[in-house]
């Protein structure tokens, strides 16, 4: 008799398609309750007169006893994750009404107002260049600013693309790109900041959702202004 894992799964599925349920190759993954099953169905299954090794059997009944814990553990740890993005969100509603500053490299057009963008400098630039993106990827204004010594500077675009039309309203992701004295890469960090008007969670984690559309996470906060409230 074929005692591998791989001849037991198949015993097992037989035994289950006679019962008119689905193949466990139809399965993402064997859970706990198809191992035990299958450990079941071994002992039915095998020879009287060539019976499975103890040790064999001992060692299956120690990866049933892993499996168990490891299944445990992954649901006690999916609970706290969502204890805890919970306690982010209610944590984040104090956000709301404030003003704050955060990494980031958006920025919003709606009407003639544009935010500004904020970035530093670690070390001197021999130039540095700046491309504004649309929400599509499409690089639709693109400026060189020059050299710029280490520092905080703010970007201030128009709102215009290349042909000196208005940009549609909405949300733009602004790029900078620095070179140094020698042609090596200077790093360029960039913040936003802006109004909170709002909370909310996905895939990311808690961000907070600024008045003009923009998104920030909550951990790249980097100041909070109480904003007279």
């Amino acid at each position: 008799m074929d005692t591998t894992v791989n001849g037991l799964i198949g015993s097992y599925e037989r035994e289950l398609e006679k019962k008119g349920y689905k193949a466990t190759g139809d399965q993402k993954q064997l859970g706990k309750n198809d191992f035990l099953k299958l450990l079941v169905t071994q002992l039915e299954h095998q020879d009287p007169l060539n019976p499975m090794d103890d040790k064999d059997f001992i060692a299956q009944l120690a990866q049933f006893s892993s499996l168990e814990q490891m299944s445990n553990v992954a649901e006690g740890v999916n609970k706290l994750v969502e204890a805890n993005n919970s306690q982010q969100m209610l944590g984040a509603v104090s956000f709301i009404g404030k003003e704050v500053t955060a990494a980031g490299d958006s920025l919003s057009k709606q009407g003639d107002k544009v935010s500004t963008v904020y970035y530093s400098l670690n070390d001197l630039a021999k130039s540095v260049y700046v491309n504004v993106f649309d929400q599509f990827g499409n690089i639709i204004y693109s400026e060189s600013l020059g050299t710029r010594q280490p520092g905080d500077y703010e970007f201030h675009w128009d709102g215009k693309d290349f042909t000196g039309n208005n940009a549609p309203d909405g949300v733009y992701t602004v790029r900078f790109a620095a070179e140094g004295v020698n042609g090596q890469p200077v790093l360029v960090d960039t913040q936003v900041s802006g109004k909170v008007a709002g909370v909310q969670t996905g895939n990311t984690g808690t961000v907070l959702r600024l008045e003009d559309g923009r998104t920030v996470g909550l951990q790249e906060i980097k100041e909070i202004v109480n904003s007279g409230q």
